[in-house]
């Protein structure tokens, strides 16, 4: 079944306030641009006042089985002060990365339709012997990304 763009694209905008929401619930001075026609959906000051710009991505529940945490086909050039902040709803995961660690991670299209375009894929699937289902787990290499709030952006 595909997702209808409507759908798809309120799910990445309510995550996005959503994340600012959970931000702002732990001190963290953040501000949402009204276009994010550079890959900005938030700005966060931190600390020692310095800024760093934050882009979110998420994927929903309704994804198919193996894909809960696959970010595919993403334009990006390295950038000082950004971040990415990825967010699987099944898997119930954050991971957050900055544009370095993303472009290190991450795999870049050698050809076809999205050459160039970069893709990680944080998850993989095991199946249960016993029951015959699907499970899906973080790959261990990506463990250290896994944040269970967002001081890592707030802190210089």
């Amino acid at each position: 079944m595909t997702i209808p763009f409507r759908h798809s694209a309120g799910f990445g905008k309510r995550i996005e306030y959503w994340v600012a929401g959970l931000m702002l619930k732990e001190g963290i001075d953040v501000y949402m641009p009204l276009i994010d026609d550079n890959g900005i959906d938030a700005v966060v000051r931190r600390e020692d006042g310095t800024f760093v710009e934050i882009q979110v991505k998420a994927r929903s529940n309704d994804v198919k089985m193996g894909d809960a945490a696959l970010f595919a086909a993403l334009t990006h050039e390295h950038r000082e002060n950004y971040y990415f902040v990825f967010y699987s709803e099944r898997l119930e995961t954050f991971w957050i990365m900055s544009s370095e660690e993303f472009i290190q991670e991450s795999v870049q299209n050698k050809s076809g339709k999205n050459i160039g375009k970069r893709s990680i894929w944080f998850n993989g699937k095991r199946k249960n012997k016993e029951t015959g289902e699907y499970k899906e787990h973080c790959h261990e290499r990506f463990r250290k990304y896994i944040a269970i709030n967002f001081q890592r952006l707030a802190k210089a």
